[in-house]
């Protein structure tokens, strides 16, 4: 039979390295420095920061208060004595909550305890009375680390004020862009459903707006105001990005390279950007450049998808063929980590799911597969894509064999937005 004393049970206060770490930030304490109704303030303001409840709270000021105010001066010794049945008799609790509470402290970092051989609290007293140690509760934990407590009460403060500011402000831009909605004059059917559209994905996006990041509400408000002003028709405001015009081409050693592309883009074109196999527009004058020449001029530099080789296109050109990045208020990338690091965001606002996201990434790379979500979201603005995350999952497939093209959708879409904008 075994021994039935070879794991005997425990004895004495769980002790972690952290509670050991506390305890040893204790000692450095530099009584004096903060006084008693500092800490008291400061414990009742703990609970904004979510460190502990109101009931934790109530108990740590209830410590405070219990040692005299000289105990906070120098040469004091913050100690609490009281056991655990009077501490509940004072809270209203009882002394087995007391207890946990009390654990719960230590290991937050708010109290530390010293314990007796019999876990009694008594003080050691020197020759003149005055108090040189003692086992209990010690509060000179909160004196050592007041500043940076304070300043955690103070960041949520200021955290609390900025969300109930931009939820204010985001209620308040949504009623005004659903009330000009409702009234404009002046606008086309469809042009009032692409509003309408955009307007309910970002409240979809938003969802419970008290429980939204204040971040988060700040971008709806400014694309709800964007909204109100396209709806009341006002000239849109000046454009922070460079003249389109001329680009500077990756493989141009000197000189200023003009992009070619389809000079009528919008005409009786819509079947032929449905798919994420041929996004390049047919050549509709003679003074296009051919087929062959296009693609000769874009395998200069090219970059490769499962060995395939792929154009290169420049960051410029992804931002200027993909408008939807300002509309919905991202800031525009300006590296391509910038644009690899927005494509959780495009992919929420589009639906496209994390197994279709990291198909594309493992398939095509990081930055290609953000060039793919850049043009799924462009195409699900203009409603010419009804399932984003379908759509992604196609133009991997093809990225597998060999036949995706983004380049040609990049420098179609820039085409499309630059006469889009001359009109």
């Amino acid at each position: 039979m075994g021994d039935p004393h070879m794991h005997p049970r425990p004895v004495g206060r769980r002790m972690t390295p952290q509670r050991a770490e506390f305890r040893r930030l204790a000692q450095s304490a530099e009584i004096g420095t903060v006084t008693r109704g500092q800490l008291a303030v400061l414990a009742q303001n703990l609970t904004c920061t979510g460190i502990l409840n109101a009931t934790e709270s109530h108990l740590l000021v209830t410590l405070i208060n219990t040692a005299p105010a000289e105990a906070f001066d120098k040469s004091g010794r913050p100690i609490i004595f009281k056991s655990n049945h009077q501490l509940a008799f004072e809270i209203g609790r009882s002394a087995g909550r007391v207890s946990r509470m009390l654990a719960s402290l230590f290991d937050a970092g708010l109290v530390t305890m010293q314990d007796s051989g019999n876990y009694k609290r008594y003080p050691v007293r020197n020759g003149d009375g005055a108090i040189v140690d003692g086992c209990g509760i010690d509060m000179r934990i909160l004196i050592a680390r007041y500043r940076e407590l304070d300043q955690l009460v103070r960041q949520a403060r200021a955290e609390k004020s900025a969300a109930s500011a931009a939820l204010r402000r985001y209620r308040g831009a949504l009623r005004i862009s659903r009330y000009a909605l409702a009234t404009v004059t002046g606008l086309s059917d469809r042009a009032l459903a692409r509003i309408h559209g955009r307007m309910e994905r970002v409240v979809a996006l938003v969802g419970v707006a008290a429980k939204a990041p204040s971040g988060l509400l700040r971008r709806a408000t400014a694309l709800l105001e964007w909204f109100v002003e396209r709806l009341m028709q006002l000239p849109r405001r000046a454009e922070m990005m460079p003249e389109t015009e001329n680009s500077t081409c990756t493989d141009v050693e000197n000189g200023i390279h003009k992009q070619n592309t389809n000079p009528h883009p919008l005409e009786d074109s819509n079947q032929k950007w449905r798919s994420a196999n041929a996004e390049q527009l047919g050549l509709l004058e003679a003074g296009s450049a051919s087929q062959g020449a296009y693609e000769t001029s874009l395998g200069r530099g090219s970059s490769q998808i499962n060995g395939q080789p792929q154009a290169v296109v420049a960051l410029q050109d992804v931002v200027r063929a993909i408008p939807a990045l300002k509309t919905y208020g991202f800031t525009l990338p300006r590296s391509w980590a910038d644009l690899a690091r927005l494509v959780p965001q495009m992919c929420r606002l589009t639906g496209i799911s994390d197994d279709a996201r990291r198909r594309a990434v493992d398939q095509m790379g990081e930055q290609q597969a953000a060039v793919a979500v850049a043009v799924t979201l462009q195409k699900f603005d203009r409603q010419e894509v009804k399932s984003p995350g379908g759509y992604l999952r196609a133009m991997t497939d093809r990225a597998a064999t060999g036949e995706l093209h983004l380049a040609r959708s990049i420098f179609g879409l820039a085409a499309r937005s630059s006469m889009e904008a001359l009109n």
